[in-house]
Formats: structure tokens, C-alpha cells, sequence
């Protein structure tokens, strides 16, 4: 049957015209990167803090709703951190630490039970007391909510109970090893059963949950504004009354309106100014690298929706692998990453981070740059040249330089792409509805590759943007999660990412540097792996701190 995108591949998508932009960038020398060393975060070092203020953020996009259940955004992640603490975290070295949580989980020798100790005594936003039965109340809404997106994080459960209020039990059909990774985000934020029961699934109108701040406002595609929480346990270690999330999209402006003071963080600085960033009084950056990766899409079987059953689309990209493969080996990801991003990121060919415990020479395997033989497999598949393809991205510039620099990599190997900008809030609502045939997006990253594999890459997954379906990788990913040894885990892995090559639903092409700019009149801010901007004990130096 037609894909919508084949009638319509010439239509305004959220207000923009698809256009074919002129691939200008210049190509700079490949060079090798300097040693970039991580800086997660800014202390207080012992200088005197101000009680109080108002600090300002810069978001680079808007977030989606504020609601742990639905949510599939980054900068959700970045607003909902300072509201909704998770039974469990991790720290700057990418460990496990509990948070609402009194201690790591508790597993049966048969991996079906795990035991979840939790803290008692403190109060949710709304002043409903948070237990064990609060906690159960949230699983159980993740995993019976129409539209959840934690549903396939959290695993078979086959129950959960509260036996007391400081301890809740998870039963499962069968063992589940990414289960505390998975608490340590969005399914581990614990909200309010009295908000959830009046609020329902308008829940993210008006969150509530534990955390050093709480809901104030939203303007839509302005900001969001969080204020300081009486209720919350550690109140005494909370120093500023308020934060706003203010929406920016424009990289040049979040860098002058951090130069002004207008605002004292601003993430995902640009490539274009970290440099000079870094040099200016005043200001500093922190550092990281990240757990995820930023790739392309290609629209295999997602006609009715991500969850729904994957459809045939026919066309070459989506029915031919050689199409897919000859494309990735049109991509020169190291002039990529040295034309656009300053030598600032790094070549990604897998969802899993050289970084990670669960890195394979398998999972770190890469497609070479190889024009000749991209041609080669196009003339296979009888694909007549220039093929021409459809690409959505982000109207952020820095994407639409990287968009720019890829149309003219791919160019020699024999594909002309059309580069369709559309506004990122928009470009999430696209690739649930599968209305694309091609799309550059990213994902931020989990500490366990179940988190990066899961949910995108198995038949009917909730953030299955591309349908694709093989039973095989559903297979082993299933297997994977199942497995206690490290290194079985990281085997099975790799047999996936060797399959997703091959097959290629998405091609990974480079991951990035997590890239924080602060004004130094504040500390107390972080920046972890997982990609997530932390402001909770963030605050202002008195004067002479700084």
C-alpha cells in the first residue's frame, strides 16, 4: 500500500515547505580531537551561597508534556528533574545510587522477585505522604496507560504489591536485569496518587511529585516555571526560590542572552561557540559524554503509528536493505563530525557508548565511507541514480548544518536528498505517526543498552519509529534482558547491533559531547551522561564568590 509520505512528500509539515538546501559548508582538513576531559558539574567549594533568587535557563527546545508516563523528550527530562525525583539516579560516574529509594533492589536467586526498599517519612508536593503504595500506584499507571512509553522499560511483570509502606515487591514472568536502569528515569519518578486520581491523564497540566521544586506555570512555547517546595525532605539543601525553563531555540541567541545575565544556564551550546565560550569571563561550560547517540531514521513500516502492527511501504529505501546500506556507506561520518561540530563530537555507529561496560568489538563495528561501492549496491538493487529521498530534521541550525553537510556527503554515492525543516515539538508527533520516509533525530541515552535498544528496535515498541520488525533481534534483545553475567549481556548485544547494521532501521552517525554553559555566579549545577541538566541544588554565590 502508498505511505502517506509518498503523496505528500512535497507538503508544508507544521507550517514549513520542504526545500532543497544548498549544501555550502565547507569541507575542513580531518583532524585528530584534543583530549576533551569531563566536567560534570560546578561546586560550591566552600563559597558562601545566597539564599533565594530566581534563575533563568535556556532550553534549546520545547519539552513535550510533563507527564513520566508519556513523555519522550530530552527537555522534559531537564524540567521534570527538578520536580519529580526517581527511586533511582546515577552520579557522575554513570553508578546506580537510590534516591527515593533506600537502597539498591533486592533480587531472588531465580530473578523473578526484586525487592525495592523505600523511604518513608516524607511528603509529597500536594502534602500526600509518600509510600510504598504511592510507588505501586505509578508502576501500575505506566504499565495500564494507554499511550505509556515506559511500559516496555519496566519489563513481564506479572505483579507488584506494598506489603508495608517502606517496601514494594515486583514479580516478574521472568528475570529482568535493566529493571533498576530503567527506575533510575522517567518510569522511577514517583507521583502523587491524590494528583493521578484527580487529574487522570491530564496529569502533566499540573504535575506533582517529590521533589526540591513544584509546578508553577507553563506558558506553551515560552517557558515553564518550578518553585521552591516546602514539603520536600532535604528543603534545607534547596537555595534558590524558583527556576524557568525559558524556551530558546536559536543557539546565538541562548549565547547572548548568556552573555547578557539574561540567563545563567543554557544548554546544548553550539559547536560554533563553545570555544569562544569558554574563553569569556564570566562564563563556564561543563562537559560530558553521552550515553546515546544522534542518527537517521528510515520509515520501514510505521504507516498507523508507533505500537501499532508495522505495514509494508513500497519503496526502495524502506523494502531494499542494499538502498539503506548504500546510503551508509555514502556517510563520511569523521568530515561529518570535523565540518560541522568543530571536531567536538564523536563517529557513532551503535547505540551503545564505547563508554559503556556493555561495549563490543561487535557493538563498536562501523560502516567505512565508501562511494563506490554505495553505487555499486544502488545499480544491484536496480535503483535508477540520483535516488532521491525525503530527510525531516530539526529547524535547530546546528541540525540543519549537519543535514546540509550530509545532503552533500551522500551526493557522489548517488542520493539527492530534500531537506525538510519542521519544529522539533512537531518532529516528535511525525515519527510517532510514521509520516516520513527519512529523519534525523537522537536519543540521550540510558546507563543499560536495554534502554537504547528496547523500545526502538523490537517489533511493536513504543518508540519504534521506524516499524521494523526481526524476530531475531527481538529475539536476543528479549534474551538479553533475561541475563545476569555482564558479559553474556554485552554478547548478545553486539549480535544485535551486527543484525541492525545489516538491516538498518537506523543508522547511527555520531554521538555527542553533553554541552553546558553557566554563568560563574552559580554552582551547584550538573550535567551527568544520561544528558540531563540538574539544577535542583543549584544556587547563587553571595557576593565576593564568585
Amino acid at each position: 500500500m502508498p505511505h502517506p509520505l509518498q503523496r505528500a512528500a512535497a507538503v508544508a509539515v507544521g507550517g514549513v515547505l520542504a526545500v532543497a538546501l544548498a549544501a555550502c559548508i565547507p569541507v575542513q582538513p580531518v583532524v585528530p580531537a584534543p583530549p576533551r576531559p569531563d566536567v560534570p558539574g560546578v561546586a560550591f567549594d566552600g563559597r558562601p551561597v545566597r539564599e533565594g533568587g530566581h534563575l533563568v535557563m535556556a532550553l534549546s527546545n520545547e519539552p513535550d508534556k510533563l507527564d513520566p508516563t508519556t513523555s519522550s523528550s530530552l527537555y522534559t527530562r531537564y524540567v521534570m528533574n527538578a520536580m519529580c525525583e526517581k527511586l533511582y539516579d546515577i552520579d557522575a560516574e554513570g553508578d546506580i545510587v537510590p534516591q527515593l529509594a533506600t537502597a539498591l533492589p533486592g533480587v531472588a536467586p531465580d530473578g523473578l522477585t526484586v525487592t525495592i526498599p523505600v523511604r518513608t517519612g516524607i511528603r509529597f508536593a500536594d502534602g500526600t505522604p509518600f509510600d510504598a503504595a504511592a510507588v505501586v500506584t505509578t508502576l501500575q499507571r505506566h504499565l495500564t496507560m494507554e499511550g505509556s512509553t515506559r511500559r516496555g522499560e519496566l519489563g513481564p511483570i506479572s505483579g507488584i504489591e506494598a506489603p508495608d509502606p517502606a517496601t514494594v515487591v515486583i514479580r516478574y514472568e521472568r528475570s529482568f536485569a535493566p529493571l533498576t536502569a530503567s527506575l533510575a528515569d522517567r518510569a522511577g519518578m514517583i507521583m502523587s496518587p491524590t494528583a493521578l486520581a484527580e487529574l487522570g491523564a491530564d496529569f502533566g497540566s499540573a504535575p506533582v511529585c517529590v521533589g526540591p521544586f513544584r509546578f508553577a506555570e507553563r506558558v506553551p512555547q515560552t517557558s515553564i516555571t518550578v518553585v521552591r517546595d516546602p514539603n520536600y525532605y532535604a528543603a534545607d539543601e534547596v537555595h534558590l526560590d524558583s527556576i524557568t525553563y525559558r524556551i530558546m531555540s536559536d543557539a546565538n541567541i541562548r549565547a547572548a542572552n548568556l552573555r547578557s545575565g539574561d540567563v545563567q544556564v543554557a544548554d546544548r551550546i553550539s559547536t560554533q561557540d563553545v570555544d569562544a565560550l569558554q574563553l569569556e569571563h564570566g562564563i563556564g561550560v561543563l562537559q560530558i559524554g553521552s550515553l546515546g547517540y544522534q542518527g537517521m531514521t528510515f520509515n520501514l513500516g510505521n504507516v498507523n503509528g508507533t505500537g501499532e502492527p508495522p505495514q509494508p511501504i513500497d519503496t526502495p529505501i524502506a523494502s531494499d536493505a542494499r538502498v539503506r546500506q548504500a546510503f551508509a556507506l555514502a556517510v563520511d561520518r569523521t568530515t561529518l563530525i570535523n565540518t560541522v561540530f568543530n571536531n567536538w563530537f564523536d563517529a557513532a555507529c551503535s547505540p551503545i557508548a564505547p563508554t559503556s561496560s556493555f561495549s563490543t568489538p561487535l557493538s563498536e563495528a562501523c560502516q567505512p565511507y565508501d562511494p563506490v561501492r554505495a553505487r555499486e549496491l544502488l545499480s544491484e538493487a536496480g535503483v535508477p541514480t540520483p535516488y532521491r529521498l525525503t530527510m525531516l530534521v530539526s529547524n535547530d541550525q546546528e541540525q540543519l548544518r549537519l543535514a546540509q553537510a550530509l545532503q552533500a556527503s551522500v551526493r557522489e554515492a548517488g542520493f539527492e536528498i530534500t531537506i525538510q525543516p519542521v519544529e522539533y515539538s512537531t518532529l516528535l508527533d511525525v515519527q510517532d505517526r510514521g509520516d516520513f520516509e527519512a529523519l534525523q533525530l537522537g536519543w540521550s541515552g540510558r546507563i543499560d543498552p536495554h534502554g537504547n535498544t528496547a523500545s526502538f528496535l523490537t517489533t511493536g515498541a513504543s518508540n519504534n519509529y521506524s516499524g521494523y520488525s526481526n524476530p531475531e533481534v527481538d529475539r536476543l534483545v528479549k534474551e538479553a534482558a533475561q541475563l545476569t553475567d555482564p558479559a553474556a549481556r554485552a554478547d548478545a548485544y553486539g549480535r544485535v547491533v551486527e543484525i541492525i547494521q545489516r538491516d538498518l532501521p537506523i543508522l547511527y552517525i555520531y554521538r555527542l559531547r553533553n554541552l553546558t554553559a553557566y554563568t560563574t555566579d552559580v554552582a551547584g549545577i550538573e550535567t551527568f551522561a544520561d544528558g540531563v541538566v540538574r539544577l535542583g541544588r543549584a544556587g547563587f554565590l553571595a557576593e565576593g564568590g564568585e
